[in-house]
């Protein structure tokens, strides 16, 4: 996380830890998308991903969680 912070790059993970380590540390960055397990079909992925992300773009720059779940897609600004 500390690599991603310093390179203001984003996290894309389905690993709901680095969401707790934002939380407990109150982290600014890096901004993270965590993909819930069925929310996006495998072969969908990819796709999806790059639209998030271009439509959260202002959001992820400046410090964001973006939880992307079967039925919605939560951003909250960090810290959290």
């Amino acid at each position: 996380m500390a690599y991603a912070a310093e390179h203001d790059y984003v996290l894309l993970t389905l690993d709901l830890d680095f969401g707790a380590i934002l939380a407990v540390t109150k982290g600014h960055k890096p901004s993270v998308v965590q993909v819930r397990p069925g929310a996006v079909h495998i072969r969908s992925l990819g796709k999806y991903v790059i639209e998030t992300l271009r439509q959260l773009t202002p959001e992820l720059e400046s410090g964001a969680l973006v939880v992307v779940g079967p039925e919605r897609t939560r951003v909250r600004v960090l810290p959290l």
